[in-house]
C-alpha cells in the first residue's frame, strides 16, 4: 500500500487567508498570488544554481522584490505579520476529514514540505492536523527544496519505503512533476486556478479537493 505524502500550502491550508494582510499593505488582494509567485520563482532559481535558501527567507525577500516593483514601503512589523499569518493559515475544509478517511482505510500519511520543520509543525497544529500524519517532513532535511529529487527521496528513507511506494499528494504541478520524475507517484489537487503544466508528468489521479483525490487514491491503492 502506498504512503500518502502531503504538501501543505495550499494543497492542505489556504493561502487566501493572507488576502487581508496583502490588501493592507499594497491596497490589492490579488497582490499574494503575486507574491506566492515570485517565492515560488525564487526558490525553483535556488535548486537549480544549488544554492539552499529556506522557505521563510525567500518568502521575505519575494516579499521585498513585489514591494520595490510596486513602490510601496514595508516595515519590518509588515514582514513580521506576513511570517505570523503563514503559521497560522486555515486548513482546507475538506483536509480533515479526508486524512481521516485515508487513515481508517489502512494508509499511511505524512506531510513533505518546503517551509522548516518549525514552521510546517506550526502551522499543522494551529490547524488542528498535526495528530493525523505520522511524520512531519521538511525538504530542509535534504538540503535542497522541491521539486529536486533530493526532498522525496529523504521522504521515503525517513518513512521506510521505497520512492516507487510514496505518493506525493500536491495542489502545484511542479510538485507532482517532481515527485514523479524522482521516482514517485503523485496526485494533483486541481484547486480553482491550479493546472497541470503540458510539459510535466500527468500524474493517474486528479481531482478537484483532498476529498477527489483521497477516493480515487482508496479506490486505487488498497489491496
Amino acid at each position: 500500500m502506498t504512503v500518502c505524502v502531503f504538501d501543505v500550502n495550499e494543497t492542505l491550508l489556504d493561502l487566501a487567508a493572507l488576502d487581508d494582510d496583502f490588501e493592507r499593505l499594497f491596497g490589492d488582494r490579488g497582490v499574494r498570488v503575486v507574491w506566492f509567485g515570485q517565492m515560488l520563482q525564487s526558490a525553483l532559481l535556488a535548486t537549480v544554481t544549488n544554492r539552499y535558501v529556506t522557505f521563510g527567507e525567500l518568502g521575505i525577500s519575494a516579499l521585498r522584490m513585489v514591494a520595490e516593483r510596486r513602490g510601496t514601503v514595508l516595515h519590518e512589523s509588515d514582514e513580521r505579520s506576513l511570517l505570523t499569518g503563514m503559521r497560522t493559515l486555515p486548513p482546507h475544509p475538506e483536509a480533515a476529514a479526508t486524512l481521516s478517511t485515508l487513515r481508517s482505510a489502512g494508509f499511511r500519511t505524512a506531510v513533505l514540505t518546503n517551509s522548516t520543520l518549525e514552521v510546517a509543525a506550526a502551522q499543522l497544529e494551529n490547524a488542528g492536523l498535526s495528530d493525523l500524519f505520522e511524520l512531519i517532513l521538511s525538504a530542509d532535511g535534504a538540503g535542497r527544496l522541491k521539486p529536486a529529487p533530493e526532498p522525496y527521496a529523504y521522504a521515503a528513507d525517513r518513512l521506510g519505503v521505497e520512492l516507487a511506494e510514496v505518493r506525493l499528494i500536491a495542489a502545484h504541478s511542479w510538485d507532482v512533476t517532481g515527485a514523479i520524475r524522482a521516482g514517485a507517484q503523485a496526485a494533483f489537487v486541481a484547486r480553482p486556478g491550479m493546472v497541470l503544466d503540458p510539459n510535466g508528468e500527468t500524474p493517474d489521479i486528479v481531482g478537484a479537493d483532498l476529498a477527489e483525490v483521497a477516493e480515487a487514491i482508496i479506490a486505487a491503492d488498497r489491496p
